[in-house]
């Protein structure tokens, strides 16, 4: 994202990357003939709008399919046979929820009105660097730019001045707290608090997990807010989209380039980036890093050559990365069929299979896989959300077969070393039974419709696209690792202490997802440093 916004600024633009296809999380992989896996990011819906429209990627090939419903929770095969669904309508999400509460049907609205008052709160935080008029390096159009965020802020705010405080509660509170006050049925709450822990080692009951439930609503696909969408050809198309928004512009992309180290001259500034095959690559105006900020700093900096401040590589050492997310991607022979909800007799995709599918059983659950995780244990019952995008995207699939995605949590990174290893993959498969042990508590007959499986470890992630310590979104997102925080309190403006050099990715604010808040928020930093127009 920041490599085209800059070179259609007029900046000589290269990119390289170390995967042989660009894209980072955002890919599609072939890893099963036949069968088209979003193999690491697997949902759209946080791009930035005003990305879509500037790069003009619907041109380029991005094409949304937003899910109608959005989620379905089931019921165990020895249930009650209700299921939940949400998504479709106002109607009928509140006919679905009154199965389990009318009371809920009722406050349902509500709570969504709520937090549609607490997005409009933070979304205008979300196409700049957080608001810092005072910031050191700031240029005169970058003070105004911040002066405009925080008067959109105090405008929203008056706005929705009701949802002031309730929203500082939001920010700070267990989501447990919040979800129990709204609600009182646990497959409605079980529902909604998966969000409040995805991608983390937190529990619904952990201080600061409310905030996330906003995730439930920033979704925008196609116009619609709230809306989450597959993307046709799967989430490479995202970034193939942005590719040909880059080189459009002028930009050079090369992949299979592993960068070994960013050098800098005499004066400290960063100059060029040392390949892994030996040659040197100058850079005249900027070195941008889309790393997390772990790598950078501590892996591609020889400390010999370029020092940084002490307390600032000490801050970066010691950043929170827990994560504890596990993929499964998985070809199917058909459809699963679940016991509360049978599929068609025809084999058509119906409303049950083309949202996230839940299968979380109760808050409670959750917490008690999260203290295993906490203390080094994978899940004994691990939290599954499953997409089938093949669902609603004919060409990812052959016909009347299917792509099923299963994000998991919890899987900690970090392993009691007297429970196993992430690196034996006895270990590894014992934990993806468990996985499949769940589903086929509601879908009976599961495991025989797999045709071929992808499964990534924490480490894994690690491995094969540098996430340290399998965090998926550069660093933890938790209250101390946010906005004026990310990465490091002091440099939240993309900036670093080696001049010229600029963190672009999901490390910095406004934080992880396929968005590209942050890369075109560092190329308007670059471009204010340079003296160069922004367009």
């Amino acid at each position: 994202v920041a490599a085209a916004y800059l070179a259609r600024a007029g900046l000589q633009t290269l990119v390289l990357e170390r995967r042989s296809m660009l894209g980072g999380a955002a890919v599609t992989e072939e890893i099963v003939p036949g069968f088209k896996f979003s193999r690491f990011a697997y949902l759209a819906g946080l791009l930035r709008p005003t990305i879509i429209s500037e790069l003009d990627l619907h041109r380029h090939g991005l094409v949304y399919l937003p899910r109608t419903p959005s989620s379905f929770t089931p019921s165990p095969v020895n249930g009650d046979g209700r299921s939940l669904i949400l998504g479709a309508s106002a109607e009928e999400d509140a006919a679905s929820i009154a199965q389990f509460s009318a009371a809920d049907a009722a406050a349902y609205p509500e709570y969504e009105a709520f937090l549609g008052q607490c997005r409009d709160l933070v979304t205008p935080l979300l196409d700049s660097p957080p608001p810092n008029p005072l910031e050191a390096h700031a240029s005169i159009i970058e003070r105004a730019r911040a002066v405009s965020t925080l008067s959109t802020m105090v405008r929203a705010g008056f706005r929705h001045k009701d949802a002031v405080v309730p929203f500082y509660e939001l920010f700070t509170a267990p989501a447990a707290h919040v979800l129990d006050r709204w609600f009182e049925g646990e497959v409605l709450k079980a529902t909604l608090a998966t969000d409040a822990v995805i991608g983390a080692i937190v529990s619904p009951n952990s201080a600061g997990s409310a905030y996330v439930l906003l995730h439930h609503v920033m979704g925008e696909a196609a116009g619609r807010q709230g809306v989450w969408a597959y993307c046709k050809g799967g989430m490479g198309a995202v970034s193939d989209a942005i590719g040909a928004a880059a080189k459009e512009a002028g930009a050079e992309l090369v992949t299979g380039a592993t960068v070994a180290e960013i050098k800098c001259d005499s004066s400290g500034k960063a100059s060029a980036v040392q390949m892994s095959d030996g040659r040197l690559l100058r850079a005249r105006r900027a070195v941008l890093s889309n790393a997390n900020p772990h790598h950078t700093f501590l892996d591609l900096i020889n400390p010999a050559a370029a020092t940084l401040p002490p307390a600032f590589a000490k801050h970066v050492a010691h950043a929170d990365y827990s994560c504890g997310a596990f993929k499964i991607n998985l070809a199917l022979s058909g459809l699963p069929n679940f016991a509360c909800m049978p599929s068609s007799p025809d084999g058509a995709p119906g409303p049950q299979h083309r949202g996230t599918i839940h299968f979380a059983s109760s808050m409670a659950a959750m917490d008690i896989a999260y203290l295993e995780a906490a203390r080094g244990i994978p899940a004994t019952r691990p939290v599954v959300e499953m997409t089938i995008p093949s669902s609603l995207d004919d060409s990812i699939a052959p016909p009347g077969q299917h792509v099923c995605q299963l994000f998991v949590q919890y899987a900690p990174y970090e392993l009691d070393p007297a429970c196993g290893s992430w690196a034996d993959e006895a270990f590894k498969q014992r934990f993806v039974d468990r996985v499949l042990d769940v589903i086929e508590q509601y879908a009976p007959g599961f495991r025989s419709l797999i045709l071929g499986i992808d499964v990534i470890s924490p480490l894994d992630l690690e491995r094969i696209l540098g996430l340290h310590k399998g965090n998926i979104f550069h660093g933890s997102l938790a209250l101390h690792q946010l906005a004026y925080a990310r990465p490091v309190p002091g440099w939240s403006s993309h900036r670093t202490p080696m001049r010229g050099l600029y963190l672009c990715g999901a490390g910095t604010h406004p934080g992880g997802g396929v968005m590209g808040a942050a890369g075109r928020n560092t190329a308007r930093i670059v471009l204010a440093d340079l003296g160069v127009p922004f367009r």
